[in-house]
């Protein structure tokens, strides 16, 4: 029974060794003495020949590259920015993802990376602080992910999903020179806000004085006048008695 049952055992392990799953969630490439023998994209249960064969399997659901460092882009204006970003992405070809960087995700990561930040380069070079700030932030990253999503399905053999900007900052050196600026600029304002109030509050206690003297003038001459017309009555009811 000895050889027997290790034969069988022998037999066992052979055949769990030729079958494998695949589920819904992967793709997976079978090897043949380190070369490509076929792609299985379908799920279920599949063989492969023991000692010669191996398989390698891939998660096809949709990845998030989300880099620690921001990136550093100079605007239209010359001024620097820092931006923080992060892309969805999921492989839609297996065996070109697989031979462009042999499966790593790292490596596909600084792909990403690297065409994400060309194409955002690029963008950002056309628009001011303004614009990449508040203005045109869902152009530039639609945009950048449709260039970016093309040359990765060619290239890398992924889909680039979606583009986000999650800030876009002044670095700490141009927001403080910014800040003094700005600074500067309102204290010009309020300066010239002031002088202007002072102005127009000079003309109006002018304007008030002058219209007090004229009141006061015509009150004086109604007064005389009124007190001529009495007095003349006066001599000629006391003519009269």
């Amino acid at each position: 029974l000895g050889p027997v049952a290790a034969v069988l055992i022998a037999l066992l392990l052979v055949a769990s060794s030729a079958l494998f799953t695949v589920d819904q969630r992967q793709n997976a490439i079978v090897f043949q003495l380190g070369e490509v023998k076929d792609v299985i994209v379908k799920p279920g249960l599949n063989f492969k020949w023991p000692l010669i064969q191996n398989v390698r399997l891939f998660d096809m659901r949709i990845l998030t590259f989300d880099d620690a460092e921001p990136l550093r882009f100079i605007t239209s204006e010359k001024k620097p920015v820092l931006v923080d970003s992060f892309v969805k992405w999921r492989i839609i070809d297996v065996k070109q993802y697989y031979v462009s960087v042999q499966g790593d995700e790292m490596r596909a990561a600084t792909r990403l990376k690297q065409t994400i930040s060309g194409g955002l380069q690029n963008e950002f070079n056309k628009r001011t602080v303004h614009e990449v700030v508040s203005g045109e932030r869902d152009k530039i990253m639609e945009e950048v992910r449709e260039k970016a999503d093309a040359e990765l399905r060619r290239d890398l053999g992924v889909e680039l999903v979606d583009v986000r900007l999650k800030r876009v900052d002044l670095p700490q050196e141009v927001s403080e020179s910014v800040y003094r600026r700005m600074e500067a600029e309102r204290k010009r304002i309020a300066n010239d806000l002031r002088a202007t109030g002072g102005a127009e509050a000079e003309a109006i206690r002018a304007d008030a004085d002058r219209q007090r003297e004229v009141i006061l003038a015509n009150a004086y001459r109604d007064a005389q006048k009124t007190k001529g017309e009495g007095d003349a009555r006066s001599a000629s009811t006391y003519a009269k008695a």
